[in-house]
């Protein structure tokens, strides 16, 4: 076996470069998943295998490779039944009888989904509780890291083994069998869910590009555990952006270090706490522990209302180590950018609104405030302002393209296929573009349209650099669309 000087520089190694974390408790461990792993890369020798690790740059493949077998794979249908209990009997329930009254739209993204099954127990759940749901609007987004997992997630087939806390109902109801004793989740089911590719430690989230914006629930279970301790508070920060004002964060038991000097508000809900996104917390003393239930009926879940924005005094920002960023000779709009960067859209759009009727920045004010009223799932209000912003500058692709993320936010499917096609026209190079548009298309299970759209996608990628940022992308380079793009082919 490897001496501890070599694992202690692997150790370094997966932290420096993949974010995971494997500190000297776990050495033995990170020892067996390396045996494991020493047979995808061909070798027959662990301690070869290491130092093959530490001095050879690994291409973005066999790092995917190397992580799924770095991270647990196994899960199975309703894993920690007192979570769903819990969504079904409280989260869930609010959050319908307060979209019914608005829009019917809800957004969930299982993060670090492995095999599919929780995104799929999540769809069942929403398919039990919403008798009309045909009539609504379910973004449920799954992603992971491992490509082979998110393969096996995509055909929807389990063994018996997947269903061990799945009552024999939920079987009959959802699944068929199929040869070999294993069962295929059932169409309907399987439609509801979106999955992709994405890396936690790396990509760029939220953003509307990879759907990650304005999610009402995050679960993120046994994932932030693998990563050393400021990766995982980095993650928290960016998850906690990714979700609405009153929504929620679900991460395991062993995780709640992560979450504890975060944003997050911990809620206890009978022996299950959870993690709420809510401004008012961020105002007032943190409790230490979390709120109980009785105390937390006092605090809607999702208000129905949000209300109305109105121009805020200028504010200082500040960074996570409490620092001002912003100096008085900034501009209102070079305030509401590093704002919007950080993750307070609210606060990015109290000061943009009062941009929006002058002259000076206005058409990239409108652009910034649409987006900022995207994060924060203002979808009506976000259309509204972009709208706007196309009338006063009818020949801007990158407006189109902003405006057909909104409509098929809202499932618009129609609208946005021609407000894409609008962008297209105008700029016929425009990546982004061609790759929302075949999402779209294999959502609407135009396979041909698809594939066209995907081959104008990959033949402009290959003009670009890996490192270079794909425009209107928000961050995304052209390495990692590319990934994306290899990953959605398969």
């Amino acid at each position: 076996m490897p001496n501890k000087m070599l694992i202690s520089r692997l150790s370094d190694y997966l932290s420096a470069h993949m974010g995971l974390y494997f500190p000297e408790k776990r050495w033995a461990e990170l020892e067996q998943k390396m045996l494991s792993a020493m047979k995808d890369f061909d070798f027959a020798e662990v301690e070869e295998f290491i130092r093959w690790l530490l001095s050879a740059p690994l291409s973005r493949q066999q790092i995917e490779a190397l992580a799924g077998h770095l991270s647990v794979k196994e899960t199975y249908f309703f894993r920690e039944n007192k979570i769903f209990e819990v969504l079904e009997r409280l989260i869930f329930p609010e959050l319908i009888k307060a979209r019914h009254k608005t829009e019917k739209r809800i957004r969930i993204w299982s993060a670090g989904c492995s095999t599919g099954e929780e995104a799929y127990s999540i769809a069942i759940l929403l398919n039990r509780l919403i008798p009309d749901i045909r009539d609504w609007n379910i973004t449920i987004l799954a992603t992971d890291i491992n490509p082979s997992a998110l393969q096996k997630a995509k055909k929807g087939i389990y063994s018996e083994w997947s269903f061990r806390e799945t009552s024999q109902r939920i079987k009959d109801e959802y699944f068929n069998k199929v040869n070999g004793g294993n069962f295929e989740i059932r169409s309907p089911i399987k439609e509801m869910v979106f999955f992709s590719y994405l890396n936690l430690s790396e990509d760029v989230y939220p953003s509307l590009p990879n759907n990650t914006n304005a999610m009402d629930l995050i679960l993120c279970r046994n994932v932030l555990m693998y990563f050393a301790p400021e990766y995982a508070a980095e993650a928290v920060q960016r998850l906690h952006r990714c979700l609405i004002e009153g929504s929620f964060l679900i991460v395991s038991v062993v995780e709640v270090s992560s979450i504890l000097s975060s944003q997050f508000k911990p809620v206890r809900f009978q022996d299950v706490t959870i993690y709420k996104k809510d401004g008012y917390y961020l105002k007032t003393e943190k409790k230490t522990e979390p709120l109980t239930e009785k105390e937390a009926a006092s605090y809607p879940l999702y208000p129905i209302e949000t209300r109305p924005p109105k121009p805020a005094k200028p504010l200082p920002v500040k960074k996570t180590d409490g620092s001002k960023t912003i100096h008085s000779k900034s501009t209102i709009y070079e305030q509401a950018s590093v704002l919007y960067n950080q993750g307070y859209y609210q606060e990015a759009e109290e000061k943009l609104i009062g941009l929006l009727s002058g002259n000076q920045d206005k058409a990239k004010s409108i652009i910034l405030f649409a987006h900022a009223l995207a994060n924060q799932g203002k979808l009506a209000d976000a259309l509204h302002w972009c709208g706007q912003a196309i009338s006063a500058d009818k020949l801007n692709p990158g407006l189109h393209y902003l405006y057909a993320t909104i409509l098929e936010e809202q499932g618009k499917s129609a609208e946005a296929t021609l407000s894409l096609n609008k962008a297209i026209y105008l700029d016929p190079d425009f990546i982004l573009a061609h790759f929302a548009l075949g999402n779209l298309m294999q959502r609407l299970g135009k396979q041909a349209e698809k594939r066209k759209c995907f081959r104008n996608t990959a033949e402009l990628l290959s003009k670009s650099k890996p490192e270079e940022i794909v425009p209107e992308s928000e961050g995304l380079t052209a390495g990692r669309l590319f990934e994306l793009l290899r990953f959605i082919n398969i």
